[in-house]
């Protein structure tokens, strides 16, 4: 058994800054063309202007792949804003390894995203077993991000992962 991972470590903002640059390139493209981040892309686009010393109406106008180049190199995402680009990220790069963890939870989704809002916080030894049925079919990194950002989302659904070592937070 591994030593549990401090679950303050595993804030969005902090997960953000453990994506390798083209993950976060990845993420970026898919928080500006997630049609539900209207309110987080306001909150992304003064992020910018800030940084840049632009106009946020310049921001706004800007081609998704700059405002999206500008977003994966600003120094620190707020956590609202990292936790949202984490989902959009998951939701559009990351499906098949959703989907194949929710398969082996026995958890009802479509391609990855979790159908019931009351997810009950799953069989510690049937949630261990899945993350390591992960971590042995998919990237390290990737099965890392993921789990640590389910225990963002949810920390009381989700606090199994804690003991993980898949999480490596």
């Amino acid at each position: 058994m591994s030593t549990p991972i401090d679950p303050a470590r595993l804030r969005p903002s902090r997960i953000w800054k453990r994506l390798s640059d083209d993950r976060r390139r990845t993420a970026a493209l898919a928080f500006w063309a997630d049609t539900e981040s209207r309110n987080e892309q306001a909150q992304a686009v003064a992020a910018i202007a800030q940084q840049k010393k632009f106009r946020p109406k310049s921001v706004a106008a800007l081609p998704v792949e700059r405002k999206a180049q500008f977003l994966a190199s600003l120094p620190a995402l707020s956590e609202p804003l990292a936790a949202r680009a984490l989902v959009a990220y998951h939701l559009q790069a990351q499906r098949p390894m959703m989907s194949t963890f929710l398969d082996a939870l026995g958890i009802a989704h479509e391609e990855g995203a979790i159908v019931d809002e009351a997810v009950a916080a799953p069989d510690p030894a049937r949630l261990t077993a899945a993350a390591k049925a992960l971590a042995a079919g998919f990237p390290h990194e990737d099965v890392g991000i993921y789990l640590s950002t389910l225990v963002c989302q949810d920390p009381t659904v989700w606090a199994g992962l804690l003991d993980c070592p898949e999480i490596d937070g």
